[in-house]
C-alpha cells in the first residue's frame, strides 16, 4: 500500500502508525475467523450459581474489607439516542395527520411498535414536559400524537434524538424525571463507595461534555442529599488512535471525496484503552442504559456485592500462589495444588501436554496463568434477548478458555455451532466487576490482554458507494479474552437496557 505525503500528516495527527493502517488492511484481507464453540457455559460447568447462605456470606466478605479500599465505576456512555427512536423517526417521515388518521397509518405500515408508543404515551417520563410544550397547537388527537413525537425528536423542538441517551429522561418521580446518568451515582451509593466517596468515570463523546457537567451541577444537591455521600466523577473520549480504517471491496484503502484516507470509530472496543488508564483495586463495568428504579436497587447492590466478594475471595488466594511462585522453588505437590486452583476457581484450561514439562517449565507457565487480571462476570438466565453469552471455546492453537461471545462470531452456517448457540443457557448482561492489579498492586497494561482476532468485519456504504468497515475486539469480549474469568448466575432485574423508546414502559422502569 502506497501512502502519500498527505495520508502520512493524517495518520500523524490521528495518532496512528502505519504499520498500524498495513495490520488492518491484511485483516481485511485475511478476514477474522469465526470463534469455535466448544459448549456454551452452564451451571455447574463454567457458571457458578450461588446458595442464599453463599451469597450472604460474600457479601458480608465484600463489606468486611478495609475501607481504603478504592472502587471505581466504569460507565461507557458515548451512545446517541437516535437509535433507541428510530420508530419515532420513521413515524415523523411517513405520518401526515391531515391525510389519514393514526390508526389508518397503523393499519397502512404495520406498524406495531408505534402502536405500543402511543397506547401508553401517558406513561413516558417525557410524557407532562412534552405535553405542556405542545399545548394549544393541536386540533385533535391525530395531530397531537404528531406534535407529540415532532417535540420529542426535532432540533426546534426537544432535539433528544441527537442527546446522549445517558441525559434523557427515563424515570418519572412526579416532581422530577431521572436520567441515567442520575441513576447510576444513586446506585453507586450502595455499593461502589469508600468512606462516604463515590468515583465514577463516564466514556462519553466530546461534544457531550458540556451537557454532562450542566447535568451535574443541576442535580448535585439532589443526589448528594439523598445519598448522603459526595462524588468524584471524570470523563473520557475515545481516542481517535483508535478509529479504524475502511477499504472498499477489493480491500483498498477508501478514500473520501477530498482524497483523504476514511477512518472509522473501532466500536466500544476501544475503550480498553479508557479501562486502562483507570486504578482502583475493583473496578464495576455496566452500561449507562441498564438502571433501575428505587424498588430494585437493593437487590441489584447485593448482586454486584457478590461479584465483588467472589473477585475478592480468589484475588487473596491469586494473590498468595502468585507471590509464592515468584520467591520460591515449588515442587510438584505445589505445582499442582496451584494448577488445580487455577482450574477450579479462575477456570483455566491446560494442554494435555503440561505433565510432561519439567519443573521450571510448569512454573514459568503457572507464573503467567496466575498473573492476570481478573473479572466476574454476572449471567443473566436466557430470555430470548439478542447479543453475547457464556461460551468455552477453544483457540487455535487448541487452548480452551471461557469467553463472552457474541452472535455475529459464530458460523450460523454450521450446524453444530449454530446448536450451541440455540441451546445455551444464559445471556451476558454487561455486568463485570475487574481486578486489574497484580499482588504487588501494580496495575496490569489490559492492552497486553486483548485477541485483536476477535474484531468484527462489517460492510456499509458511504455517498452511495460500498466499503468495509473494521470493529476492534468488543470491549468485553476480545479485548477481554486472556482475562482470567468466572461466570456468576445474576438476578433479571439486573438486566434492564434501554434499547428502544418503548423498553420505558416496562415495569422495571416505572417508579
Amino acid at each position: 500500500m502506497q501512502l502519500t505525503d498527505n495520508d502520512i500528516t493524517q495518520l500523524e495527527k490521528k495518532g496512528i502508525s502505519k504499520e498500524k493502517v498495513r495490520d488492518q488492511i491484511e485483516t481485511f484481507k485475511e478476514g477474522i475467523p469465526f470463534v469455535d464453540l466448544e459448549k456454551a457455559a452452564i451451571v455447574g460447568d463454567g457458571i457458578y450459581k450461588f446458595s442464599e447462605k453463599d451469597e450472604n456470606s460474600l457479601i458480608k466478605y465484600y463489606d468486611s474489607f478495609p475501607k481504603e479500599l478504592a472502587v471505581l465505576k466504569f460507565v461507557p456512555a458515548s451512545g446517541a439516542a437516535s437509535r433507541m427512536f428510530k420508530v419515532l423517526f420513521n413515524f415523523l417521515d411517513s405520518y401526515d395527520p391531515k391525510k389519514e388518521s393514526f390508526q389508518d397509518y397503523v393499519k397502512r405500515t404495520g406498524d406495531k411498535d408505534m402502536l405500543i408508543f402511543a397506547n401508553g404515551v401517558a406513561n413516558f417520563p417525557f410524557y407532562e414536559k412534552v405535553k405542556e410544550a405542545i399545548k394549544g397547537q393541536t386540533n385533535n388527537e391525530n395531530e397531537e400524537l404528531y406534535f407529540f413525537v415532532k417535540q420529542l425528536l426535532s432540533e426546534e423542538g426537544f432535539n433528544y434524538g441527537f442527546f446522549p441517551k445517558g441525559l434523557l429522561p427515563f424515570h418519572d418521580y412526579a416532581d422530577f424525571a431521572a436520567t441515567p446518568f442520575e441513576e447510576h451515582l444513586k446506585e453507586s451509593a450502595m455499593y461502589a463507595q469508600t468512606k462516604g466517596k463515590a468515583k465514577l468515570h463516564f466514556t462519553i463523546s466530546e461534544q457531550h461534555k458540556e451537557m454532562f457537567l450542566s447535568e451535574y451541577e443541576a442535580i448535585k444537591d439532589r443526589v448528594t442529599t439523598a445519598t448522603e455521600i459526595s462524588y468524584a466523577i471524570d470523563y473520557s473520549y475515545q481516542k481517535s488512535a483508535t478509529d479504524t480504517l475502511a477499504v472498499d471491496m477489493d480491500n483498498k484503502p477508501f478514500r473520501n471525496s477530498d482524497g483523504s484516507l476514511l477512518f472509522r470509530p473501532g466500536g466500544h472496543g476501544a475503550l480498553i484503552e479508557n479501562l486502562n488508564e483507570q486504578e482502583a483495586d475493583i473496578i464495576f463495568v455496566k452500561n449507562i442504559d441498564n438502571v433501575v428504579v428505587p424498588k430494585h436497587v437493593e437487590e441489584l447492590a447485593s448482586s454486584k456485592k457478590i461479584l465483588s466478594g467472589v473477585l475478592l475471595q480468589v484475588q487473596q488466594k491469586a494473590f498468595k500462589y502468585a507471590e509464592f511462585l515468584e520467591n520460591n522453588s515449588p515442587n510438584e505437590e505445589d505445582i499442582l495444588k496451584i494448577k488445580k486452583f487455577l482450574e477450579d476457581r479462575l477456570n483455566v484450561r491446560f494442554l494435555d501436554t503440561f505433565n510432561t514439562y519439567t519443573i521450571k517449565e510448569k512454573t514459568r507457565i503457572l507464573e503467567d496463568k496466575i498473573n492476570r487480571p481478573i473479572r466476574i462476570c454476572g449471567m443473566v438466565k436466557n430470555e430470548g434477548e439478542p447479543g453475547g453469552g457464556p461460551f468455552w471455546i477453544r483457540d487455535t492453537s487448541g487452548r480452551t478458555s471461557l469467553q463472552i461471545v457474541e452472535s455475529a462470531q459464530i458460523d450460523m452456517k454450521n450446524e453444530k455451532q449454530a446448536s450451541i448457540l440455540k441451546n445455551a443457557t444464559h445471556f451476558n448482561p454487561v455486568d463485570l466487576v475487574c481486578g486489574v492489579q497484580n499482588y504487588k498492586g501494580e496495575k496490569f497494561n489490559l492492552l497486553n490482554y486483548v485477541d485483536s482476532k476477535q474484531g468484527f468485519i462489517t460492510e456499509k456504504t458511504k455517498e452511495g458507494r460500498e466499503l468495509k468497515a473494521l470493529e476492534l475486539p468488543g470491549l468485553w469480549n476480545g479485548a477481554m479474552a486472556y482475562w482470567n474469568t468466572i461466570f456468576v448466575e445474576v438476578p433479571l432485574l439486573t438486566f434492564n437496557p434501554v434499547k428502544t423508546v418503548n423498553d420505558l414502559l416496562k415495569p422495571s422502569h416505572q417508579v
